[in-house]
């Protein structure tokens, strides 16, 4: 092995760490190779593993024009885009820390003058590129100076509106190291020297550097004015225009100042016992940041899995993160094997090369990951996982399943775990089989000891819509039926005399301010505390488990149109998982067992299911008008008929005040994802404005599987703020919409777009609390 690098001493250091690498013949004939191929002069590998660097090797050449020098593991490179990650970042990071911003802030709080002050996009939105600005700022006509680019910056329209599309995007970078100036006061290459660089003991990271270090700086481009290739001048030309400091291009660095970098990622913000970031803080910027209904995953700054993260590799799982930069550079961090892998190249010298170390990089993290037997196996970060959790949405339309329930999946046992115990039957219309059977049919015939019977909101037989519901009688068995809204809204120990176990099984439409969730709630923590047991029969959330949506409950509002604080209007649950999760976390204690269905995919629409629809409400009598309730049902406690009392409630709404061609007409031009909308006229025959006739929209689903229910809930909230004022009072609305943050952002005149970015890292919360309930997976893992 021949080592272009000097001394017996590092070579006898190489042949001990390659040894402890087995990886190195294969490293070595792909890079020699991308060499070989023109794809990079040189490059330097290092290589970390549970907190040793355990492989560093340079190849080939560090300069081509105009000497040929050889490559050196001490190698200063331009970092390009790295600089994102390695400067921007952590300095964020450390006033992140330190309490100066939050993420959801608007960048208008601290730039005034961005887009006139009046732009809705936040941090958060500049760090996942999801803010909507271009990729760069034009370099024609020609311009320098470091306030004449944030001038730019701040002056360049969108192209989209925030949270919308992923556009990976320097102005954002731009933004964010002006972000850093104003917070902290110093010039971003200041406060990364003092606050990043210097305590890391990353001694050769560096803006401008000094030309007392050029011999060791990898050349990049020929510069096309002088014919000599750029060393030791940033070479993004936006950031040379700026004077060569940005918070997107410009800081230089090394292979082994980057691996001290990342173990202080992978030790959670510590090194050599100096703490650097809070765990929480290493944390909250490398887990998935993104919009929850977005296939791209991106942490804050970090990219995660995306078009851009070649260097994942194929055997890295999700949540580990990396990031490239244009030269040839990228870093990429895995947590879970505590590995790291650094390749530095020089690929744009002495020529920019269209494809360059793309596939290297690629193969180089294959490598690494393989040698150390990793797999890229299902790891869930935050309830996302390598299918990213809402794109599991695919393959439904074909689906046709036959989805057995748990009355199903009991029925076909002949109901043996039921047997010589008096059963205490939670149910009401929805409870039927695949064949329409009544489930108290199916178990008395099998010999089930049916001792009482208790229902949810609207009654037994599903036919009461008024807010008291009396006990009743079965009229088939004679049965008492003991009603579960009105005077009791769980079982008394009275109730409960005499019952050996309680049983639910209720069709469910997916959404927390259904009252059935309430119910099953409050029986589960009335069993728990009697100590009876608590049986499931799980049913299909008719609205797919995979969408998860809206704003998150606040304790305050807790109701019995919200059970379980901390949830999100969409939760994406079954009711098993919900029964799962809130004994879990409510601390009820019972004795739980779920009945699983069998056939089911998190991403199954109901009609995949093949299962008989039964109108679960008086008012939701058809899918469509399941999947348009999450959003509509948010207008509720408004002066606003949803459709109640119609042939189509919550497929349109209206109201005596509202103009419908106005009204829709404005909404279209809002390109809501997955809707449209026309004018129309009714008149209900119940509930809110009865017997009059009145204006409004109905609403026309053109796309489900891009249908954000709730956030057009909150579009369309918004939108009658606008043009309606003094219409409307949305803290009569504060139950059913759970937050009195976005009731009090409503009433500010936010746009919905910002108001549903607030609302993100709430349901990351979930999600992450979500997951460890979850009985089924995404489409084709099943189980």
């Amino acid at each position: 092995m021949k080592l272009l690098a000097c001394g017996a001493l590092l070579f006898l250091s190489m042949a001990t760490l390659a040894q402890t690498f087995s990886g190195s013949e294969a490293l070595d004939g792909a890079i020699n190779q991308a060499i070989k191929d023109g794809k990079t002069p040189g490059a330097v590998v290092l290589i970390g593993h549970n907190g040793h660097v355990v492989y560093k090797k340079a190849y080939g050449e560090r300069s081509v024009m105009p000497t040929h020098e050889p490559m050196s593991l001490d190698t200063i490179f331009d970092a390009a885009s790295l600089t994102k990650v390695v400067a921007t970042v952590p300095c964020l990071m450390k006033l992140y820390d330190e309490g100066k911003f939050r993420l959801n802030d608007l960048v208008t709080e601290y730039i005034p003058e961005f887009q006139g002050g009046h732009s809705q996009i936040t941090i958060r939105d500049l760090l996942t590129h999801f803010s909507g600005l271009r990729p760069d700022l034009p370099l024609e006509p020609h311009w320098t100076g470091y306030d004449t680019a944030i001038k730019m910056a701040c002056e360049d329209p969108p192209q989209h509106p925030p949270g919308r599309q992923h556009v990976y995007s320097d102005i954002n970078f731009e933004l964010l190291g002006e972000l850093v100036h104003r917070l902290s006061g110093q010039m971003e290459n200041d406060y990364a020297r003092e606050n990043i660089f210097e305590p890391l003991g990353m001694k050769d990271t560096m803006y401008l550097p000094p030309a007392s270090l050029l011999p060791r700086i990898a050349p990049t481009e020929v510069n096309p004015d002088t014919g000599i290739p750029l060393r030791g001048v940033v070479h993004d030309p936006t950031a040379r225009n700026m004077g060569g400091v940005a918070g997107h291009a410009g800081a230089f660095t090394t292979a082994d100042d980057l691996a001290r970098y990342a173990q202080c990622f992978l030790n959670e913000g510590t090194l050599d016992r100096v703490r650097m970031f809070s765990p929480l803080t290493v944390e909250k910027f490398t887990e998935p940041q993104t919009p929850t209904d977005q296939p791209i995953l991106r942490g804050l700054g970090w990219d995660i899995d995306s078009p851009y993260s070649s260097n994942r590799g194929e055997l890295f799982p999700i949540g580990s993160y990396g990031h490239t930069g244009f030269t040839g550079t990228s870093i990429w961090i895995d947590p879970t094997s505590k590995t790291y892998v650094i390749l530095l190249c020089n690929s744009v010298h002495p020529h920019e090369r269209k494809v360059g170390v793309i596939a290297l990089r690629s193969k180089v993290a294959t490598i690494v990951a393989a040698s150390f037997g990793i797999r890229n196996q299902e790891v869930t970060v935050n309830g996302y996982n390598e299918t990213n959790l809402n794109a599991g949405r695919r393959r439904t339309i074909e689906r046709n399943a036959k989805t057995l329930t748990g009355l199903d999946v009991l029925e076909a046992e002949k109901f043996a775990p039921l047997m010589g115990k008096r059963i205490g039957l939670i149910t009401n219309q929805t409870g039927v089989d695949r064949d329409g059977k009544r489930n108290i049919d199916l178990m008395r015939a099998a010999g089930v000891n049916i001792a009482a019977l208790f229902s949810p909101e609207h009654g037994f037989l599903g036919e009461v819509d008024h807010p008291n519901v009396e006990d009743t009688i079965d009229p088939e068995t004679g049965i008492k039926v003991f009603s579960l809204y009105g005077k009791h809204v769980g079982p008394t120990p009275e109730m409960l005399t005499g019952i050996d176990e309680l049983v639910f099984d209720i069709q469910d439409v997916g959404v927390h301010f259904y009252t059935y969730e309430s119910t099953m709630g409050h029986c589960l923590k009335a069993a728990g505390k009697a100590g009876i047991p608590f049986t499931v029969l799980d049913r299909p959330n008719p609205i797919t488990g995979v969408r998860v949506e809206g704003p998150i409950l606040d304790k305050a509002n807790v109701s019995f149109v919200g059970f379980f604080a901390g949830m999100p209007v969409r939760h994406g649950m079954t009711m098993g998982e919900l029964a799962q999760m809130e004994n879990g976390e409510m601390g009820f204690g019972a004795k739980l067992d779920v009945i699983k269905m069998e056939d089911w995919e998190r991403g199954d629409w109901f009609d995949a299911t093949s299962l008989l629809w039964v109108n679960p409400s008086p008012n939701m009598r058809s899918l469509t008008a399941a999947m348009l309730y999450p959003g509509i049902c948010l207008l509720e406690s408004q002066k606003i008929s949803v459709g109640r009392g119609t042939d189509a409630p919550f497929e349109q709404f209206g109201a005596d005040y509202i103009n419908g061609g106005q009204l829709a007409e404005d909404l279209n031009r809002q390109n809501i994802p997955g809707i449209r909308f026309y004018p129309t006229k009714f008149k209900p025959d119940s509930s809110e404005f009865a017997g009059q006739w009145i204006e409004g929209v109905r609403l026309q689903i053109v796309d489900r599987e891009k249908l954000d229910a709730t956030g057009l809930g909150l579009k369309i909230a918004c939108t009658l703020h606008k043009l309606y004022p003094g219409k409307t009072d949305w803290a009569k609305s504060r139950l059913l919409i759970g937050s009195d943050d976005v009731v009090r952002q409503i009433e500010a005149g936010r746009n919905a777009e910002s108001i549903e970015r607030s609302c993100e890292q709430g349901i990351r919360d979930f999600l992450k609390m979500r997951a460890k309930y979850l009985i089924y997976g995404l489409p084709g893992k099943t189980g």
